[in-house]
């Protein structure tokens, strides 16, 4: 017969598993840009897939004063940056946010970011009904250099 602290514990599990399998947005290898003293901006990087489909309106996090979506575009010869008001997640589509292309950019540092540390990150998405749902990732931090694309700030 199963312990009561098993059967807790299952249940626990089991309710975990059914508030994640009710996720719409999943996020997939998240991760931010290290970076050195005095530094007050990076970026941060992922895979989102949203199965219904929607879009991601607005993020926060506690380790930055602002976090905005960026996008990198060709302006003629010149790459540039800009800040957009939302990104489209096309239903059931993986979206790629990483270095030279779309990322999120975390302005206004509290602090030093370094190699070891995690970022936690809230997105709110909002479907195609309407509905918003939050989605917090807690992003690792990888070295300075990692994922250089070209992309400067």
């Amino acid at each position: 017969m199963p312990s009561k602290t098993f059967l807790a514990a299952a249940a626990a599990a089991a309710f975990v598993f059914a508030t994640a399998a009710g996720a719409q947005t999943t996020v997939k290898d998240p991760w931010v840009r290290g970076t050195v003293a005095q530094q007050k901006s990076t970026g941060l990087f992922a895979q989102f897939t949203s199965a219904a489909g929607g879009r991601i309106v607005a993020a926060s996090s506690p380790a930055a004063g602002a976090v905005e979506i960026h996008e990198m575009a060709m302006d003629g010869n010149v790459m540039r940056m800009r800040a957009v008001s939302a990104l489209e997640l096309p239903a059931g589509q993986a979206v790629e946010l990483k270095p030279g292309g779309y990322h999120v950019m975390l302005l206004d540092l509290k602090q030093q970011l370094k190699p070891g540390d995690t970022v936690p990150v809230t997105f709110v998405v909002e479907g195609k009904d309407g509905q918003r749902e939050n989605v917090v990732v807690q992003a690792p931090v990888k070295e300075l250099h990692a994922g250089h694309g070209g992309m400067k700030h």
